[in-house]
């Protein structure tokens, strides 16, 4: 559903693909001057969690890099394969690929109620919360100095 407000030129909906793209192309290229950085310093990332026995995914982690940052954006175990180092095996395998790519820091966020003790766990120091979660909960922010191979 679209609301068109012809006085402002504005139209208001749901996502719109179109735009996505010329607000990321914009953005990309107004990041990139203000950071030196260029389309090559930026790339998708993801690490998906098979179970041998059954062959199913049962979790993963999807992330971005840019200038040496890893930022990760969901991380997700299903629930009866959590406690069995899952999560811990899909951090790891990002980090180390985001080393890899030439990153020496991460950036995430987890709501009070998800897992912010997990990302403690890591390494990760908090960095801020954004308050007004639903159900009274907060956003919490992570960073990390992460370990790389180079002096």
């Amino acid at each position: 559903m679209n609301h068109d407000h012809e006085e402002t030129g504005l139209t208001v909906g749901d996502r719109d693909p179109e735009l996505t793209k010329i607000l990321d192309a914009g953005l990309d290229a107004y990041n990139f001057a203000a950071t030196g950085t260029t389309d090559e310093d930026q790339g998708e990332l993801s690490v998906r969690a098979v179970d041998p026995a059954t062959g199913e995914t049962v979790g993963g982690l999807t992330a971005w890099t840019w200038g040496g940052l890893l930022g990760i954006d969901m991380l997700w175990v299903r629930e009866d394969h959590r406690r069995g180092g899952w999560g811990s095996g899909l951090l790891r395998a990002a980090e180390a690929e985001a080393g890899r790519r030439g990153c020496d820091r991460a950036v995430v966020s987890s709501f009070t109620f998800q897992a912010p003790d997990f990302y403690r766990r890591h390494g990760y120091v908090e960095t801020g919360r954004t308050l007004g979660i639903p159900g009274g909960a907060q956003d919490v922010h992570f960073h990390k100095k992460l370990v790389t191979d180079t002096p």
